[in-house]
């Protein structure tokens, strides 16, 4: 295959950015989209310019480091039958001389630190803010020693599948990162160990989500569209749920 690719270039985050065009060859069907701009890079490394950074590590779809907006989708949703992470994705998806846009992820809590790389530290402060139990951290407890409904159980293994790539933020028109923060929150709602923080979590959560400058929610649903987990729209139901049940807590 032969594909056009044009690429956000932008050699720091204090430089404007703009788009370069290159042709790739040779590119197999059944390479990942990261493994086709790795074959792109390596024509550039020979040519003796600079190869275009992009995040990626296990190349799984597990440990949530890819992403990148292509075609105006997050992780090319609109390419792929399902939802799926970059890594995941493959060329077969793509016809022979498609002209394709690669840009990094588009939000104000998101900036770019070159090409298609951004910091999505906001992630981690979030986390910090509220997204752990206090138990004791010994040795491990016996199997079912802490009964839990299955259907609670359940719902917090799917919350808890998130992966933190930031595909949501990036999908959504406000820039919000409510789904992850919800995926987080109803993670440990769920669970027995989970209960003494839950009211204080949610709060200190949220707070830190709206600090970190990302947008707010109005339900539009783009986030749940191209989660490559499928993390639910209600678990932002079950956010905003405890988030008033907090105000009446201490």
């Amino acid at each position: 295959m032969i594909i056009n690719l044009r690429v956000w270039r932008q050699p720091n985050a204090q430089s404007a950015g703009k788009m370069v065009s290159y042709r790739v060859e040779d590119v197999s069907e059944d390479m990942s989209f990261l493994e086709m701009l790795d074959l792109l890079n390596e024509d550039l490394t020979v040519k003796g310019e600079e190869p275009i950074a992009f995040d990626h590590d296990c190349r799984e779809g597990i440990c949530g480091m890819c992403g990148v907006v292509i075609n105006g989708a997050a992780h090319g949703r609109s390419a792929s039958p399902v939802p799926t992470t970059t890594c995941q994705l493959h060329m077969r998806s793509f016809a022979d001389g498609a002209t394709i846009d690669v840009e990094p992820w588009r939000a104000g809590a998101f900036p770019v630190i070159k090409d298609l790389v951004v910091d999505r530290t906001a992630f981690d402060r979030i986390i910090q803010a509220g997204g752990f139990i206090s138990v004791n951290a010994g040795s491990a407890p016996e199997a079912h020693s802490v009964p839990a409904p299955k259907a609670e159980a359940d719902r917090a293994f799917d919350a808890a599948t998130c992966i933190g790539c930031g595909a949501c933020v990036a999908a959504c028109p406000n820039g919000s990162g409510m789904l992850f923060t919800a995926a987080k929150i109803t993670h440990l709602a769920m669970l027995p160990q989970g209960q003494p923080e839950r009211y204080s979590r949610v709060r200190t959560m949220v707070a830190q989500h709206d600090e970190e400058g990302f947008g707010g929610c109005t339900n539009i649903g783009e986030c749940s569209a191209v989660c490559p987990k499928q993390i639910p729209l209600d678990t932002i139901s079950q956010l905003n749920r405890d988030l008033m049940k907090s105000l009446f807590k201490r």
